[in-house]
């Protein structure tokens, strides 16, 4: 999962385009008048945006959702991401608000379910340029004395060029995706939202054309007075039912879970407490990297040591292209995780001889202009949309949920301003307000 590195970091990365849109106030942020909220509501994905809409829904709001999902709760990238978060590195973008409100839900959550439970702690981050020997510039092995930031122990690799800090413990911090999608899932569902297995396959309309119902294969019709699309980089397939639905694609990316020896025994003997601290030997730095292999081509991994001993690492991002069913979705190839291992264990020693627990891959959702789509599908009464966060998904997960609930339950979202993600971009207004 490539993130950006915040404003003034020496670490080079690529991101995602940006549009700057002119502050305007439409039906997305703010209701052309109070309504009661719609009492069926069809979620469409139970990734993280599915489920905090969910979530925020039925403790909240006292709306009990339908969930409709083909696979399972965080089946893809929602259960397959790094799970880094970051207070401010999207200031300087649209995104910036949302991401500062995400951050702080981020705790609330993490004391709602518990830290340990779902993988949360803060914790400091690290850019560090590094080269293979082959690679390295003359004086390579020196630059250690000059590094801006001090290195972890485990971070033992020869050919560290340079460090930097990019983020300390009231910044950064990091959450288990999987476990934090399926807890806001369930109590969602202890709050009585319901679960219903299959593909969607249409959303159905009257001659007003409000939501009526979302058609799903193998359970007939819902009816619905709202659906929500929530399905990630799949997300774009409703444009075939709601001919107004914006583009959402997909950027395949690949990752593997690697469980150091030393960092297990750790986790295992260390108390919780500790452990979710990043106690008893458990390592607790991020690190952003950007490394040139013996080839000269540089390669951009990042590293991020969990709570329970285990490593997550990724890098590899390729062209394949998206597949009907996410269940489909598998590595390119073994050489795909080769590759993210090889640079892993250049960098640390433990890492080159850890257990490989988990190798994956999982579609980032991505828009045209970098900036995700959370509002009303313009032209139908009661269809929302909240996708294409690309890698920030999880970070922007629980602000876009609460959003989305305030903006179906009351007619408009109070706690985050949405104009810049309007679905209708450029469009003008919405022809509907509340529903």
């Amino acid at each position: 999962m490539r993130h950006a590195s915040p404003p003034g970091s020496h670490k080079a990365t690529t991101k995602p385009p940006q549009t700057r849109l002119r502050a305007r106030t439409t039906a997305t942020s703010a209701g052309d008048g109070a309504a009661a909220p719609p009492k069926r509501v069809v979620i469409c994905g139970g990734g993280i945006v599915g489920a905090a809409t969910a979530y925020y829904l039925a403790t909240r709001k006292g709306v009990a959702p339908t969930l409709v999902e083909r696979h399972e709760v965080a089946g893809a990238a929602s259960g397959r991401a790094g799970g880094f978060l970051a207070l401010d590195w999207n200031d300087s973008t649209p995104v910036g608000k949302l991401a500062r409100k995400s951050y702080e839900l981020h705790k609330e959550l993490a004391a709602a379910f518990g830290a340990e439970a779902i993988g949360y702690r803060p914790l400091d981050t690290l850019s560090v340029s590094a080269a293979a020997a082959a690679a390295a510039a003359p004086g390579a092995a020196r630059a250690r004395a000059r590094l801006d930031a001090p290195l972890p122990p485990w971070l033992d690799g020869a050919g560290v060029l340079r460090s930097g800090a990019l983020g300390g413990r009231g910044t950064t911090a990091q959450v288990h995706p999987q476990k934090l999608t399926r807890a806001l899932w369930g109590a969602a569902e202890a709050a009585g939202a319901r679960l219903v297995r299959g593909a969607v396959k249409g959303v159905a309309l009257d001659a007003a054309r409000q939501v009526t119902g979302v058609e799903v294969e193998g359970a007939g019709t819902l009816p619905a007075d709202a659906v929500l699309i929530a399905m990630g980089p799949w997300s774009g397939q409703a444009a075939a039912w709601l001919a107004a639905c914006p583009a959402v694609g997909g950027q395949k990316a690949h990752s593997c879970v690697l469980r150091p020896a030393s960092t297990a025994a750790a986790a295992a003997a260390a108390p919780a407490a500790g452990a979710g601290a990043g106690g008893g030997g458990v390592w607790s730095h991020a690190v952003f990297v950007s490394y040139r292999d013996a080839s000269g081509e540089t390669r951009e991994p990042e590293i991020y040591p969990r709570p329970d001993g285990s490593c997550y690492v990724c890098g590899e991002n390729s062209d394949a292209p998206l597949p009907d069913d996410p269940a489909a979705v598998a590595p390119d190839s073994d050489a795909a995780i080769s590759r993210i291992r090889e640079v892993a264990g250049a960098l640390a020693s433990e890492l080159k001889t850890a257990e490989l627990e988990a190798a994956s891959a999982c579609y980032l959702p991505i828009t045209s202009d970098g900036l995700p789509f959370i509002g009303r599908v313009p032209g139908v009464r009661g269809a929302f949309i909240g996708a294409g966060h690309s890698c920030w998904g999880i970070l922007n997960g629980p602000a876009t949920g609460l959003a989305l609930a305030e903006l179906i339950a009351d007619g408009a979202a109070a706690s985050v301003n949405l104009a810049p993600f309007d679905p209708a971009r450029g469009a003008g207004r919405h022809q509907y307000g509340a529903i």
